[in-house]
């Protein structure tokens, strides 16, 4: 079968390690399950892994990709929930699990035509979604589902900043707490970008850093140092930042006066389980939110984490392949 693999690590030129070739096609072993891609989305964790940023080189070659859907081999159409876990290791939660890994760091990942995934990360996959629709989820939108919902506790009527709105978790947050009930603001750096906030579902989108017309009970963070000042600046006393990225830096001024004497809360949050992913699927069903993604195609995987790489993406771009 055909894949895109990391078979180097490159920090100034990631895309040097990055080879589109034939592998052998995986077998499932007892208690895995074997998918027939159809698609699969590119994320900024796969370019860490080519930058060699948290992947160990002894684990190298491997194939890359943490979302998933497609059709298992007894023709369940199904998305792949892209957190390993143990759920008793992580005192209920598996994305605390010490041990935890995201599809495409200790098991190949998605960007190839078979997938293999123990049977607890295949959730079926809702009949409204397109392909590229459900290959797009999984890590963004899961990620933001948490942040919302379980880290920050947002409730219909809460007001809600998401920091860096066009991204994949960005858009996602946007188009989840709206549909939730929340006023939904966001920050974006071109007039494109904020274009396509609002069309995710942002009451109004402003530039990095401007006053907003009310302070917000919550802060979507994927930013970092670039934004870090603002976000707790735009916090109502006694609200929360949920940090998931720190894209521009990850050592920002504490600002501890602030923190203490508004009695704000900071979280981190990392992926989400598989409960909080179901969960997603269901606001995303019942609400009839979608994913913007970009569709490409295998050959152009290439082209596809360049423009990742240089922050030409709105939304998801997602790799769909052919039916067997």
């Amino acid at each position: 079968m055909r894949a895109a693999v990391a078979v180097a690590q490159n920090f100034e030129s990631p895309l040097d390690g990055l080879s589109l070739r034939e592998v052998p096609d995986p077998v499932p072993p007892v208690g895995w399950t074997r998918i027939r891609v159809r698609a699969a989305a590119l994320n900024p964790h796969d370019t860490w892994t080519l930058r060699g940023i948290g992947h160990p080189a002894e684990r190298l070659p491997i194939v890359l990709g943490c979302d998933a859907a497609g059709v298992t081999d007894d023709g369940r159409e199904v998305v792949v929930h892209p957190v390993m876990g143990d759920a008793l290791r992580g005192g209920g939660d598996q994305t605390l699990d010490p041990q935890r890994a995201l599809l495409s760091e200790t098991i190949d990942g998605a960007l190839a035509e078979y997938i293999v995934v123990p049977d607890e990360l295949v959730v079926p996959k809702p009949d409204g979604l397109t392909w590229a629709e459900a290959g797009a989820l999984g890590v963004a939108w899961g990620t933001a589902y948490r942040m919302l919902f379980t880290r920050a506790g947002v409730r219909a009527g809460d007001r809600v900043l998401v920091q860096g709105g066009s991204g994949g978790v960005g858009s996602a947050a946007i188009a989840l707490a709206a549909a939730a009930g929340a006023r939904v603001y966001a920050t974006a750096r071109t007039e494109d970008k904020a274009r396509f906030a609002r069309e995710c579902g942002a009451s109004a989108v402003f530039a990095p850093g401007e006053r907003l017309p009310e302070r917000v009970d919550a802060v979507v963070e994927t930013v970092g140092e670039a934004t870090w000042a603002s976000s707790l600046r735009a916090l109502r006393p006694g609200g929360i930042v949920v940090v998931a990225g720190a894209t521009s830096g990850a050592m920002p001024p504490a600002e501890l006066q602030r923190v203490f004497y508004n009695q704000l809360r900071i979280s981190g949050s990392t992926g989400c389980t598989r409960g909080e992913f179901e969960a997603m699927l269901r606001l995303v069903e019942v609400a009839g939110i979608r994913p913007r993604v970009t569709t490409i195609s295998f050959d152009e995987i290439p082209g596809g984490f360049r423009r990742l790489l240089d922050g030409d993406v709105l939304g998801k771009l997602v790799v769909e392949l052919p039916p067997s």
